[in-house]
């Protein structure tokens, strides 16, 4: 544990700042989307799913520069169960014709392939997945309320789920500002982030209910400055070992998954600030105090609690 006598650093005391920072990034983030959108990806605007089995494991970049010299533009290629099994998905609607025209593409490198399917995606499914998307994230942040709600209290709730939408909504907005591909990919990174973000939120948050019941002294602003100081360790460890994760993701792991490895990168850089700033911010907004995290009083039962005591895991931070 810290020693009582080291002084926090003054988190706080930035709180306007980061709540500026906060709401600028948000309307500029809310401001793109409205103005440009997303830049949808197949998975949602529909395409043509085109799959192929060489007898050679072949190499993607190849076949990526065979398609754009034919003249397609928006492709994805990456291999599919196997080294020598690839799909091939074009933004173009099409039939048995244009997979017969991707396979004389192909071979006509003198490449040796087979072709095993072909399908066409409509664009209704891809309404259908934009629709059933954004209804899961809402679903997710609505039992991530309940949850701290019952867990914590309903302050807490408040101050783990906004953060969560200002995380998300930002990483959209990223995605919007520089155009990059929104897939199915990118929405599960968006989850994940959710994920992430709430974990760190609530170890925060733990800490901050536990400090309100035992420390004696100091108001709402320096408990919640001092908790931050004390887990601040952990989650600068934390992210900073997922980041280096994900960036190795991102530069070795290929087309197919650089768009996932993005959007966790993002995510994981402003789910640390919004933690730290955001979740306390609310916190001190919505006028938390002891009173709010007070136990009953147990009959028969004398000093403190066992569930006042603060866990053995963040004793040892």
């Amino acid at each position: 544990m810290h020693d009582a006598q080291e002084k926090p650093f003054d988190f706080m005391g930035f709180r306007k700042i980061a709540t500026i920072l906060s709401i600028t990034l948000l309307v500029l983030a809310i401001g793109l989307l409205a103005v440009r959108g997303l830049n949808f990806g197949m998975d949602f605007t529909g395409g043509t799913s085109v799959e192929f089995e060489y007898q050679q494991a072949p190499a993607l970049p190849e076949i990526r520069t065979a398609l754009s010299d034919a003249g397609y533009e928006q492709f994805v290629v990456q291999n599919f169960g196997s080294d020598k099994t690839v799909l091939v998905r074009l933004s173009e609607s099409g039939n048995d014709m244009l997979a017969q025209e991707i396979t004389s593409t192909l071979t006509a490198g003198g490449a040796e392939l087979k072709l095993i399917s072909s399908e066409f995606i409509g664009s209704q499914v891809g309404e259908e997945l934009k629709e059933d998307s954004g209804l899961g994230m809402l679903i997710a942040l609505l039992v991530v309320l309940i949850y701290v709600g019952m867990r914590f209290q309903f302050k807490f709730g408040i101050a783990a789920v906004l953060p969560l939408a200002h995380d998300v909504i930002i990483v959209l907005g990223i995605f919007s500002l520089f155009q990059w591909t929104f897939d199915l990919t990118v929405l599960a990174a968006l989850l994940a982030i959710i994920g992430y973000s709430l974990n760190d939120t609530i170890v925060v948050a733990d800490r901050i209910r536990e400090n309100f019941r035992t420390m004696r002294v100091g108001d709402s602003w320096e408990v919640i400055n001092t908790s931050i100081h004390q887990t601040i360790s952990r989650t600068i460890n934390t992210s900073g070992t997922t980041l280096v994760v994900l960036i190795a993701l991102y530069v070795f792991g290929g087309e197919a998954i650089n768009g996932f490895a993005l959007a966790l990168i993002i995510g994981v850089v402003v789910g640390t600030y919004s933690s730290i700033y955001v979740s306390a911010n609310l916190l001190i907004a919505l006028g938390v105090s002891r009173e709010d995290l007070i136990l009953p009083v147990k009959e028969g039962v004398v000093g403190q609690d066992e569930d006042e005591k603060p866990p053995e895991w963040l004793n040892r931070m």
